[in-house]
Parts: structure tokens; sequence; C-alpha cells
């Protein structure tokens, strides 16, 4: 099979399949679409979820047929929609949200960021067995945060397949976040493959859907810039690890197209505002394998919430977020029309809306980035000792630039015998600095959120010191497609343990060369700085390619809980472990 017909079905022309239909959505008239095209009247808008608030919720999960590209597939729908209705609650109520399952499989609910007991997570297998077919299940808890959160399955692949939705809880008093206009922007992916089949092909060839991998021309460009040896030795360097510098993302445009609010790019999601107005922009990333570097072109944004969090305002162009995280901004619009624009972190599509004054207005889309492949400080992480392990500083330099194996070996190291089969390298040099804002987005002319931007502006009460110490490595084996921590996979792994309200200091190590976006259930992930000092509170944290970071945490609450990476395949294919609070 070559390699257009296997990046776009012969059906569908490119930039149709990229950027999905003008007009799409949830189709209600079931017969008559799956045996042709789809009317307009069958359709229903996918660009403005329902809204739901109160005490009491009632949703329903439920399949119905979905058109985004033209080409006809069955979605998960609650209360018939994709995204589910947006659930807007008050902090301190008592809430009741009865949850119905019509699906003819097993089905769950995850309340993602919030606090709540065990029981009421929503993780089938540890919270509960799940809500069965024809079974309603009731969720009820007390509300004990306020902010911008989510709520998606956590059975299967239904969250890939449009199971998600933006959870909005009000503050009980005064919202000290000011603003005129406030919309919920909420990115995901979509396939119009089964997501099973599309695990299998990775399992497969974990490289299957990147077609920016490096060619004849890449070739003759880094021997024309860095001579042949030079350029010899990068290429065998990572040929001996199985590896590819352009490994960025696990899928890409060639199975995905990128949602805005349930819209496609072409079907142009619109936020409207009044001239004047301050508005708030609730980004939420809901997708489930994908990496979102976001903008507003011509428009500067305040940070003003990670997670739901409070933070201290902080002026960016651009952020990057992943599966699970939200940030709340504040902008200021001077003209009528601005484009929001989400570029994958692999540079091979993007989610679009518009933020204007009028629905018939739109402003200009950038082009995407060019992708920009990894290097040995993303294999190695800290480099600064570099010079000591070779014979000389110049020698070191040539091979830290020419990406020799005598710099990766003693660096990065094969861990097989350390791990077992299912890690295939370890980082012996991590780096800790919160700094970076990742492969991509350095140095790009954008002042760009990272880590280290973030400082919570209150919420942080537990100033205890750690009484117990928790390491963890992220790892994985590319070729195999396994994704473990500490070289097990779920599977075959035993519960980590905590004591019930001690002060636990956790560290994580990236041992891969993807970013993990890492979801600790049921406690607060206290992020700490390289002084080992309190910054940000979050409930998930991303973890670079070869970085440690580390964060306090304080499991108020007894029970099952999950943790695990927010990238849906790899939690599918190892990376997660069970927490067990007592």
């Amino acid at each position: 099979m070559n390699s257009f017909t296997r990046q776009f079905p012969e059906s569908l022309p490119r930039r149709r399949f990229v950027q999905g239909l003008a007009i799409g959505g949830v189709l209600t008239s079931v017969p008559t679409v799956l045996h042709g095209a789809p009317r307009s009247q069958d359709l229903t808008s996918t660009g403005y979820a329902p809204q739901l608030s109160g005490k009491t919720i009632n949703l329903e999960i439920g399949a119905a047929p979905v058109n985004f590209t033209g080409v006809v597939r069955m979605g998960t729908t609650i209360n018939g929609s994709i995204p589910a209705p947006t659930i807007r609650l008050v902090e301190g109520d008592e809430v009741t949200i009865n949850v119905t399952n019509r699906l003819n499989v097993p089905s769950s609910i995850h309340w993602h960021g919030i606090i709540l007991p065990y029981q009421m997570d929503g993780v089938p297998g540890l919270s509960y067995p799940g809500i069965m077919p024809g079974e309603t299940f009731t969720y009820r808890f007390t509300l004990k945060q306020s902010g911008t959160y989510w709520y998606h399955s956590h059975s299967g692949f239904q969250e890939m397949t449009g199971m998600y939705g933006a959870l909005i809880i009000e503050p009980r008093e005064t919202d000290i976040i000011h603003s005129d206009r406030d919309l919920v922007v909420q990115l995901s992916d979509w396939t119009d493959e089964n997501p099973m089949q599309v695990f299998g092909k990775l399992k497969t060839q974990s490289d299957y859907y990147n077609f920016n991998q490096p060619t004849v021309q890449d070739f003759v460009r880094d021997v024309a810039k860095n001579g042949l040896n030079s350029a010899l030795a990068n290429r065998k360097m990572w040929n001996e690890m199985r590896m590819s510098p352009t490994d960025l993302a696990d899928l890409s445009n060639a199975t995905l197209t990128y949602l805005m609010n349930g819209t496609t790019p072409m079907g142009n999601w619109h936020g409207i505002f009044k001239p004047g107005e301050k508005v708030r922009l609730r980004f939420i990333n809901g997708s489930s394998n994908s990496f979102f570097d976001v903008r507003i072109p011509e428009l500067k944004m305040t940070v003003v919430q990670a997670d739901g969090q409070n933070i201290e305002p902080v002026s960016v162009d651009e952020f990057r977020f992943g599966p699970g995280e939200t940030y709340d901004v504040i902008v200021q619009p001077k003209n009528d029309a601005y484009t929001l624009f989400a570029q994958s972190m692999d540079r091979s599509g993007y989610a679009r809306g518009t933020l204007a004054i009028a629905e018939s207005l739109d402003a200009p889309v950038p082009a995407l980035d060019p992708v920009e492949w990894l290097t040995m400080s993303d294999m190695m992480g800290d480099m600064s000792n570099m010079s000591a392990m070779n014979s000389s500083t110049d020698h070191s330099q040539h091979n830290m630039q020419s990406g020799s194996l005598a710099v990766a070996s003693s660096t990065v190291r094969h861990a097989s015998t350390e791990y077992g089969p299912s890690v295939d390298m370890r980082v012996d040099t991590p780096r800790t600095n919160l700094d970076d804002p990742g492969i991509g987005l350095r140095k790009n002319g954008r002042r760009v959120l990272t880590l280290a931007d973030l400082h919570s502006l209150a919420g942080i009460t537990d100033h205890r010191e750690p009484e117990a110490e928790i390491e963890l490595h992220l790892t994985g084996n590319m070729e195999r497609y396994s994704w473990s921590i500490d070289g097990l996979e779920f599977g075959e792994s035993t519960p980590v343990h905590m004591k019930h309200n001690q002060r636990v200091r956790v560290i994580l190590q990236n041992d891969t060369m993807m970013t993990h976006p890492m979801h600790l259930h049921g406690m607060w992930s206290d992020l700490e700085n390289q002084q080992s000092a309190v910054q940000v509170r979050r409930h998930t944290i991303p973890v670079q390619p070869a970085q440690r970071i580390s964060f306090l945490t304080t499991p108020h609450d007894v029970g099952r809980w999950a943790w695990h990476c927010h990238l849906l395949f790899h939690m599918d294919a190892g990376m997660f472990r069970e927490v067990v609070v007592a």
C-alpha cells in the first residue's frame, strides 16, 4: 500500500479529510443516512453543546451516526450530542447526576479533576463495576472547588468516539476573574477508523501514522550542512535506538480530524462577543491522543487559571496543553474577528474557530509551523556535564551536534536488563527545568507559556514537609508500542500505596521520547520547582522527554484511585497504575 492511500481514503480529497465538512454533526435520521449521503435536515449542529445546570442532572449515554468528514461513522453521545452537554454547577452544592446507559456495552463517566469520594470517581474496576447496559447509576457528591473541568468516559475508547464534555463550577462567592463574556473552547480529535483498529496498527507498526519521516532529501541536506561522517553518525544513532527524530505524536491527520467544540476546521466554530467586551475563554483539551499549541494571532492572552485553579495572571502569545489539561485565558479584542488556532504538536493539522462580533466574519488562518525534529537534548536531558564525559570540549560539541553514539550511549542506555522487555531506553541525566516550552515552540518569536510561569494564587494549604517519597519512571518500547511505569504494564504491576492524609513527594522521570500528561485521580498535584518550592496546583502534569519533575500531594480521601498517562492509547497500552489510599 503506498503512503497516499494509507494516509487518505481514496474517496475523500485531502483537504476535505483534514479539515472536515463545513456542516457536520450527529445524524438524527439513522436509516436514511446509513444508505446514502446525509441530508442537511438529518444533521444536528455540534458547534454549541447544550447547557445543563442545577443540583440534579440527568444524562443518557447513547450511540448515533456521525459525519464529520463525509464518511458516516457511529459516535458515542451524551444526551444526543458531541461534545456532551456543558454542565454548570455551583461550588458547595451537593449534586446528583443520574447517568443512564443506552449502549449495548458497559460505560462510565469520570469527573476529571474533581475531588470526591472514590466510589463516585467513575473508573470501572476501581471505583465501581461501571454502568451496565440499560442501567442507571447515580453519582452524588459535594463540590469542594470551582473552575474549569471536564468529564469523559473511562470505558474502552468511548472517549475517542465522542463521549466528553465541559464541567464548569462557579465559585460560591464572587468570582475574582472578571469578564463580560464566558466561552468554552473544547478541543478534541476524531477518527473515522475504529479506534481498536487504529490501536492495532500502532501495535504492529508504531510509526504507522507518522508521515514526517526523515527522507533522502533530508540526508542530503545534513551532508551539505554537517559533512558525510556527521550525517551518517546521526542516522546510525537513530536507527540503533529504533527511533525517529520526528516521532512527536502517535497519531496524525493521516487518521485524525481536529475539532473545536465539535466543529471541523472547515466548519469554523464561531464564538461571538460584543465590541469592547472582556472575554474569558475556557480552553479544555478533551482529545484522546493530541497535544495542541494554541494561539490567537494579533491578540494577547492573559492566562488566569490552570486546571481549574486560579493563578497569577501571565500574558502570553501561545500555550501548549495535552489531553486532560485546561487553561482559562482573558482576551480583550480590538478587531472585529480573530482566528482561534490550535495546531497539533506534530504540525500535521489543526483545529480552528473564529472569535468575532458576528458569525458572518472570519479572520486569516495562519500556516502550520514547520516540523521541528527531536534533538540530542530531548533524548538525553541535562547536557550541562557532557563535556566531562568526552576527551575534550571540542570533541564533545562535535558529538552533540552530529548525534554520535559516543554521547548517546553515555546518557541514554537500552534498558532491557534494568526494566524488562517493555522498555527500550533509559535516561541517566534527566533535566529538571520547568522553563522549556517544548519541541516546536522554542525560539519561535512568540511568548510561549511554560510550567515555570505558573504560580497559584491560593489553594495550596498544606505546607507540611513530605513524610514519604515515591519515585516512578515513565517507560516504553516504541518498537512494541508498549507503555508502562517502571517497566511494568498495568496488568503486571502492583498498586502504589499512600497513607491517608500523609504529605507525599512524588518524582516522575520520563525515560521516553514522548511527552506524557500524567493524571492522578482523587488528589491534587502541587508542582515543585528546582528549589523544591511549590509553584502551582495541577490535576494533570505534562512530563517532557528526558525530564524529571516532582510534586507534593496529600491523599485526603481513602480508596482506590487511578494514575495514568492521559494519552488514551498510552494508558490502554499499560501506562496506568492503581493507587491505594488507606
